[in-house]
């Protein structure tokens, strides 16, 4: 090979002629590169068919690997890491808990899809057994076992209904802390009820409004259009909301504080209200369980700014039974010792409701209504005003007798969009909405308060009285 033609060889052929020099050795080096070159294309055949082979066992492991993994990732469901904001919501408790079935964070499956979509039932509440011993054969029994049987189907709306208050909740406990508007955090809130319920008019949707009292308001209040109420450090907010499947309402409420000094307040409150669900059962005297709870709430005392105040019962607030799209079926729980002597019974539904303060112990009705609902025993009445007839052909229609407020009559939808679509605000209703009350068609339920400058707090759960045993079906980690 001359020089001319070395300068002008390729990095290629610089390549096979150092191979042939290497590896043959032979004096004729231009026979010897074109068997070189033959063999070469050879080997390179060769090789590419060796590295296509190999590529495709590659791809093979590679793709075996990874279904493996995939199914492994949808095997092994991912874990929760997110603690509430608030205090004293259980040390397992995490508000993202819903992603081990396969929701989202935040949430967005309707709660139907995650179980009933994926052959799976609803999660069990928690299970106890009755007391009295005169309930002791009935866990055996294969009378009431078979009675039991027989109420799956309800028990698998109240369990459904229950999840969804559960997710729902949790949600909530990511986003309240001080700062938030009450009434955007309503609004968040009672959005993601209907979204994972999958409002569907009275067969699916919210119990009842969202209340948020604050300190001295124990109950009933929820903002109305134009309030700007904000949540503070120094607040003590009661949350109490519900969810319904065709009528089967779950009942649950908690309280939220972030500054420790109201610690035994709550603890004493959520202790009392365990009591009540521990004492509660078939054959079980309401008066009883008052009486077991008000050993316990009154056996607190909180201090505030130097000063000691006994927890007390607010006397006059009950616990009580659950009917179809009845939230007051009429049997009430008392929370202090005394009065009704009648029984539970076997098949009934309670939400079992504590109220402790720091205040009299006694609530009146005062500031502005938000609350109202219709009369489950109506009377006929003859309605002269047209803007009254409208308006209770659209409470009928939309809420039936569950609870509704005034914020909802003012939504596009009017409280629901699968019964109105966009066309369901109410207009200038107030006067009409006076009329039904003073009529007796819509009982207003304005908030319940105790003294000014006292502090009130809540915990609830809804129970069945199954035939072999209670089930606590709105249980969580959280409380």
């Amino acid at each position: 090979m001359t020089a001319e033609e070395v300068k002008e060889s390729t990095p290629l052929e610089d390549k096979q002629i150092l191979e042939v020099e290497d590896h043959e050795n032979d004096d004729d080096e231009e026979a010897e590169q074109v068997k070189e070159e033959e063999g070469g294309e050879n080997q390179d055949g060769n090789e590419k068919k060796d590295k296509k082979k190999r590529k495709k066992k590659k791809k093979k492991k590679s793709s075996a690997n990874g279904g493996a993994s995939s199914s492994q990732q949808q095997q092994q469901p991912a874990v929760p890491s997110l603690k509430p904001h608030s205090r004293l919501m259980g040390e397992k408790h995490f508000t993202d808990y819903y992603v081990q079935y396969g929701q989202t964070n935040p949430p967005t499956i309707p709660v139907a899809d995650l179980f009933e979509g994926k052959g799976r039932e609803y999660p069990m509440g928690e299970i106890t057994l009755h007391p009295l011993e005169s309930n002791t054969y009935r866990e055996t029994s294969a009378e009431k076992r078979a009675h039991d049987r027989m109420q799956e189907g309800i028990y698998a709306k109240v369990r459904h209904a229950a999840e969804v208050h559960r997710q729902v909740r949790s949600y909530a406990q990511s986003f309240i802390k001080p700062g938030i508007k009450l009434a955007d955090m309503c609004q968040m809130l009672e959005d993601k009820n209907r979204e994972l319920i999958q409002e569907d008019g009275l067969r699916r949707g919210i119990g009842f409004p969202t209340g948020c009292s604050l300190n001295h308001v124990a109950a009933h209040y929820t903002p109305n259009p134009g309030d700007d109420t904000v949540l503070q450090y120094d607040d003590v907010m009661k949350i109490d909301f519900g969810t319904q499947i065709d009528g089967r309402i779950i009942d649950s409420a908690w309280t939220v504080s972030f500054n420790p000094r109201y610690d035994p307040l709550l603890q004493a409150v959520k202790e009392a209200t365990e009591t009540g669900i521990k004492t509660a059962g078939i054959d079980v005297r309401l008066c009883d369980v008052g009486e077991a709870i008000q050993e316990v709430m009154e056996s607190y005392e909180v201090e505030l700014d130097g000063k000691t105040y006994p927890v007390q019962c607010i006397r006059n607030l009950n616990g009580h039974s659950i009917g179809p799209y009845q939230i007051h079926a009429g049997k009430s729980v008392p929370i202090v010792k005394g009065g009704d002597t009648t029984k539970m019974e076997e098949d009934e539904i309670y939400a079992i409701e504590t109220f402790g303060t720091t205040g009299r112990g006694y609530i009146v009705e005062d500031l502005e209504c938000s609350h109202y609902m219709k009369n489950f025993h109506a009377p006929h009445v003859p309605l002269r005003l047209p803007r009254s007839k409208k308006l209770l052909t659209h409470i009928n229609k939309t809420f039936g007798t569950l609870a509704f407020c005034r914020r909802w009559l003012e939504r596009e939808d009017g409280g629901s969009f699968a019964v109105n679509g966009k066309h369901g605000k109410q207009d200038k209703y107030m006067g009409a909405l006076k009329n039904l009350c003073d009529v007796g068609i819509i009982q207003p339920y304005p908030p319940l308060v105790d003294v000014k400058g006292s502090y009130t707090a809540q915990y609830e759960h809804t129970i069945m009285l199954r035939p072999t045993c209670k089930e606590i079906v709105s249980r969580g980690d959280d409380y």
